[in-house]
């Protein structure tokens, strides 16, 4: 019998995620930024990371257009922003944006970030695998829990 998407939906949510931000830039250097639970790390030689971006997503030609994105880990106390980038409708230029040390868009106040270039573009279904060589690393608020997100909810240590 065939899982359903709600089903899928619910083992899933048995599944803690840290919470980040995704950001780049369109071609007209307007920031874009986007809530991404679906991150993870993939090779150590080379670095690579892996983001997953709905096809339907409004800033999707923004990401493949630039060529480089930020992965902005979220601290505890940072829900707010993470629900702004997450919110339908949303202005995704406006946030506590700085431009990194390439050029990319990436945000204040995180606990860490990263600088990628896009290396690779594969088709998964009704997303959109973004393959990303990591080219800068940061660690800005040791001191503070990361974000997570577990059955539905945003969730901490």
């Amino acid at each position: 019998m065939p899982v359903t998407p709600d089903e899928f939906r619910k083992v899933m949510g048995q599944f803690a995620t840290g919470v980040t931000i995704v950001t780049t830039a369109n071609s007209e250097g307007t920031p874009y930024g986007l809530t991404v639970s679906s991150f993870t790390s993939v090779s150590m030689d080379p670095l690579l990371v892996v983001i997953c971006l709905d096809n339907q997503l409004s800033g999707l030609t923004a990401f493949k257009e630039s060529g480089k994105f930020g992965v902005n880990i979220l601290a505890e106390d940072q829900k707010d922003l993470s629900d702004h980038f997450a919110r339908t409708g949303t202005d995704r230029s406006q946030g506590p944006y700085v431009t990194g040390k390439t050029g990319v868009p990436l945000l204040e106040g995180v606990l860490a970030r990263m600088e990628c270039e896009i290396s690779t573009l594969y088709p998964g279904g009704d997303h959109l695998l973004v393959l990303g060589e990591v080219k800068r690393t940061e660690i800005l608020h040791p001191e503070k829990k990361p974000l997570l997100y577990y059955r539905g909810a945003y969730r901490s240590l």
